[in-house]
């Protein structure tokens, strides 16, 4: 079984940092693409930034110059550095994976993390 294990979300001042990360636990051989999603409540979520294997990171033009996504490919784990903070950033962060394949060869199609608060107040 594998699974997305979220952590770093809390409380941050207007203009602050946090990094989340996100592991993926259980025997995986290759993940496609890893990213971030987030969502308020009463809205969809939405895309945050996604990485692909390659590194070619793409982000919302929302946090453009501020967020900064990364993995690193042998501890299957996809992190996000959020800084210059704003009101408008609280929400509930979501990891996600696309094309997780076992060496078994299973494979799962997406997965999703069970989501972290963040939450930017004075």
């Amino acid at each position: 079984q594998v699974q997305l294990v979220e952590s770093g979300g809390g409380l941050v001042q207007p203009g602050g940092s946090l990094r989340l990360s996100c592991a993926a636990s259980g025997s995986i051989f290759m993940i496609s693409v890893m990213g971030w999603y987030r969502q308020t409540p009463g809205k969809q979520r939405e895309l945050v930034a996604t990485i692909p294997r390659d590194g070619s990171a793409n982000y919302a033009d929302s946090v453009k110059g501020r967020f900064t996504i990364s993995r690193d490919n042998a501890k299957n784990t996809v992190y996000l550095q959020m800084n210059s903070l704003k009101p408008e950033d609280t929400a509930v962060y979501y990891c996600n994976a696309l094309n997780v394949i076992t060496p078994s060869s299973l494979k799962y199609p997406e997965l999703w993390g069970q989501g972290t608060l963040v939450t930017v107040s004075s």
